[in-house]
């Protein structure tokens, strides 16, 4: 796969491609090792050399499971079962305790699930076996996970946990919307927040996170926005944004839903609100941080991200990432605790499945985590690997850079704004190319219909949540594209070419439409287009012209929203195009559009790789007005078949109005420029005589050049 056959297909299954690897449960199975003798000497030689790592211990009990939760969890239980878990887990630390007698220990999380709600008891008793049984470096901070509800509740146990020796608190608010926490399972009021909040202050604690997440169905800006500020008003020292991934959890079937639009839009919000507000983060980077030098994650996850440093997860369902190997543990698969009370009991090391891996997909999982952060460090990539990252990855670098999707500095690759937007096209290039084309068949199978999405998305849609009047633009770009004849004896031909971009939102999802959006409350329609087509494309034109308004009441699945609809002539000398904002790609296609039969007219769009096309019947409204009404549709999204059908008409109508074409021209233009505009729009291959004299008589003709000096635009354009 080409890489930008990599970055598009990232981009169109964006709830798959993230920092998460591999991409199934399934992708590693050829690597799987079975014989547990082979498994336990395998892992022994592993651990033998490594001299540092990090521990990840897992409580996997909750309350209840959120719908949103993709992680081993078991709900509603009882001090007998919590009490036998925390015996098995302290078994299977004494059995790693051997492995890694003497590795330096640079991290530790107790994480989950829920870790608070262990009794204070078995708190203390994991928080003793970690010191006494692993070798933990200095300066190591000990770092827990808890809940509102049991922050707000019981106080007593978040003092007993800064008392063990824990100095980095988490607590997952998620968001302040009730209607939506109650949606997900999740209990939540502003007042519970705050009793957490006030009391994990008198324990002590001063370094302080809070969780949101974002990317949900019925989640709209409103409500993430207010989120957000609330979260800011708690005054944690750090605020970690998780998207929610939807596979694995009770919600998957809405994640067709949700737009990468929609995902990114969500982004943009919070990072704005929050480094307004002191948070500081390189942008696309998930935890914000008001300390200074201080990451904002715990130790454990800052050293796995940045370094690539292996890990241990101990307890039921948790992971490990060795130098060459990637395990789960039993009950990953079934959230079910039999499994893992058997192995433990028989003094088994409790793998449910462990992998061999090749470098190429140990590459792939530290780099694909590294984007948690936004970057890659390159001599942390050097030093676990012994290659170096420009070389490895020479083409993916090229293109990354080129699209402006990250930039180096220094000895790090950091993605930009414009990569942020689109991460999810920018993670897959760095798989191993087992896992790139894994990505482009795995979900085939799963990919809901195109219609059932839609459905889905405007189920979730209000219309009221938006500005009133629902007013857009549409922007009809067209150049002049030169195709080199085979043979020198004949002059380039000239084709007429649309500028279209690939739709990153709902409705239309993945399909190609004209550049344009929603007007804004404090902007014109014709700075509403201007800004549109630059944001969508990367192209400022010279001029647009008005033609026409289309208000059709069904022309857009969302609700009543009226189009203002501009022309404009480009001249494609320099440009650069470059999908942005809501629009994921932005490409030329070549126009034909010809009668077919009486009042019947064929728009056929040709791109590089694909044909669109759209049947279309000229008639006349009750206002005695010509237009043109959708047939056929084959790839175009809305009414924009009939919208470049008409600015088409507006173009031939208008081609010989020498104001027309000079409007579109920058001030200085070639005499050729002009003719080359003329001939094309129609159809002829030398304007007659007397035209290329009406030509030189309007205008300043000097050597190279004709001035555009003096000249006055039309009435009916508007010029940036």
């Amino acid at each position: 796969m080409t890489c930008e056959e990599v970055y598009e297909t990232g981009l169109l299954y964006h709830h798959y491609a993230n920092t998460a690897y591999p991409l199934t449960p399934g992708s590693f199975m050829q690597y799987r090792l079975k014989e547990q003798k082979e498994i336990k000497e395998f892992v022994t030689n592993e651990w033998r050399d490594v001299e540092e790592l990090s521990l990840y211990i897992h409580i996997p009990f909750c309350k209840t499971r959120c719908k949103f939760c993709e992680y081993v969890v078991l709900e509603n239980t009882d001090e007998e079962i919590e009490n036998e878990y925390v015996e098995l887990l302290l078994k299977e630390m004494n059995m790693y305790s051997e492995l890694l007698r003497g590795k330096r220990i640079v991290g530790y999380d107790l994480g989950g699930g829920t870790p608070t709600k262990l009794s204070v008891e078995n708190l203390k008793r994991i928080t003793y076996a970690v010191n006494e049984l692993f070798s933990i470096e200095d300066g190591v901070t000990f770092s827990i996970e808890t809940t509102p509800l049991i922050a707000a509740n019981e106080p007593e146990k978040i003092k007993a946990v800064y008392d063990m020796g824990y100095r980095r608190i988490s607590m997952g608010v998620q968001t302040v919307s009730e209607k939506l926490l109650s949606e997900l399972g999740r209990d939540g009021s502003k007042s519970l927040y705050e009793r957490a909040v006030e009391n994990i202050r008198k324990a002590g604690f001063k370094n302080f996170n809070i969780d949101l997440m974002y990317g949900f169905l019925h989640q709209s800006e409103r409500d993430f926005d207010n989120t957000l500020h609330y979260a800011v008003g708690l005054g944690p020292e750090y605020i970690t944004l998780y998207r929610n991934r939807y596979k694995g959890t009770k919600i998957e079937s809405e994640a067709g839903g949700v737009s990468i639009y929609k995902a990114m839009y969500q982004y943009r919000i919070a990072y704005r609100v929050l480094t307004e507000n002191g948070y500081k983060a390189n942008v696309g980077k998930n935890t914000f941080s008001k300390v200074d030098g201080d990451y904002g994650t715990s130790d454990y996850l800052t050293t796995r991200v940045i370094d690539g440093t292996p890990y241990v997860g101990m307890g039921l369902g948790a992971q490990s990432f060795g130098m060459n190997y990637l395990a789960y543990n039993l009950g990953a698969a079934e959230k079910r605790m039999e499994r893992y009370r058997k192995a433990i009991n028989e003094g088994i090391l409790p793998f449910q499945d462990i992998y061999r891996l090749p470098q190429d997909e140990s590459i792939a999982k530290m780099v694909s985590v590294a984007f948690y952060f936004a970057f890659i460090d390159m001599e942390a990539f050097k030093k676990r690997f012994g290659i170096d990252f420009k070389d490895r990855f020479k083409d993916e670098l090229e293109f990354v850079l080129e699209n402006e999707l990250m930039e180096i500095r220094g000895t790090r690759i950091y993605l930009t704004e414009r990569g942020s937007d689109y991460i999810n096209g920018v993670i897959p290039l760095f798989y191993s190319d087992r896992s790139k084309e894994e990505l482009k068949t795995a979900f085939l199978n799963q990919k809901r219909s195109e219609k059932s999405d839609e459905e889905l998305f405007l189920s979730a849609y209000n219309i009221e949540d938006y500005d009133r009047p629902s007013v857009t633009t549409d922007i009809v770009a067209f150049s002049i594209q030169s195709e080199q004849e085979d043979t020198y004896r004949h002059n380039p031909k000239n084709n007429l070419s649309v500028l279209l971009i690939k739709r990153g939102e709902h409705p239309f999802m993945n399909k190609w439409a004209l550049p344009g959006g929603f007007l804004k409350a404090d902007e014109s329609i014709e700075e509403c287009a201007l800004r549109e087509i630059a944001e969508e494309t990367n192209v400022t034109p010279q001029a647009l012209m008005l033609f026409e308004q289309f208000s059709e009441p069904d022309r857009d699945p969302r609700g009543r929203i009226i189009s203002n609809a501009f022309l404009s002539i480009i001249s494609e000398d320099g440009l650069k195009l470059m999908g942005g904002d809501d629009a994921i790609d932005a490409r030329w296609f070549e126009i034909s559009f010809d009668k077919k039969e009486e009042d019947c007219y064929l728009l056929q769009l040709k791109g590089q790789d694909e044909i669109i096309s759209a049947k279309l019947k000229e008639t006349v409204s009750r206002f005695g007005k010509k237009e043109f009404e959708i047939i056929e549709n084959d790839g175009l999204a809305f009414d924009h078949a009939k919208i470049i059908a008409t600015a088409l008409t507006v173009l031939r109508k208008n081609v010989m109005d020498f104001d027309f074409i000079f409007d579109f021209l920058p001030e200085k233009f070639t005499l050729t420029a002009v003719q080359k505009v003329q001939e094309t729009i129609t159809n002829v291959s030398q304007l007659p005589a007397n035209f290329r004299r009406k030509i030189a008589d309007y205008v300043q003709e000097t050597d190279e050049f004709i001035t555009g000096a003096g000249h006055r635009p039309a009435k009916l354009f508007v010029r940036r």
